[in-house]
């Protein structure tokens, strides 16, 4: 059997983003994402605020992340489909970042490789 080759996708982006990204990626065949809060910092750089009267430098930003690692549905259709959802053509639309994979571990079912990170229909929680 031919080993199908398993990457990891990070999108970095703004948080009002996300239900439009998680909609755009589950049409197109990925389910399975984590998703966490993050900040950090750019080309955008930071802003400045004022708290009880003194200024403060904000240089770190707002963002969420949401990791994918994908076998069956092509890399390039996932990065089409992320930037058409999230570029608005200004600073902070955010990365995507891509990482091959060399395996994968069901612990569940100690499933290995692409098989690990595949859906499988009669497993589905119902």
């Amino acid at each position: 059997m031919q080993e199908r080759k398993i990457t990891k996708i990070d999108i970095i982006t703004r948080p009002e983003k996300l239900e439009n990204l998680k909609e755009a990626l589950n049409e197109i065949g990925v389910l399975g994402m984590t998703v966490s809060q993050v900040y950090g910092c750019g080309t955008q750089g930071g802003h400045k605020e004022v708290y009880r009267g003194r200024e403060y430098e904000i240089n770190l930003i707002p963002k969420i992340k949401v990791e994918t690692v994908v076998c069956e549905v092509p890399v390039e259709s996932v990065l089409e489909t992320a930037q058409k959802v999230l570029r608005t053509g200004k600073f902070g639309d955010g990365k995507i970042f891509v990482y091959e994979i060399s395996d994968a571990v069901r612990i569940r079912t100690g499933h290995r490789g692409a098989e690990a990170i595949m859906d499988i229909p009669e497993e589905k929680i119902k």
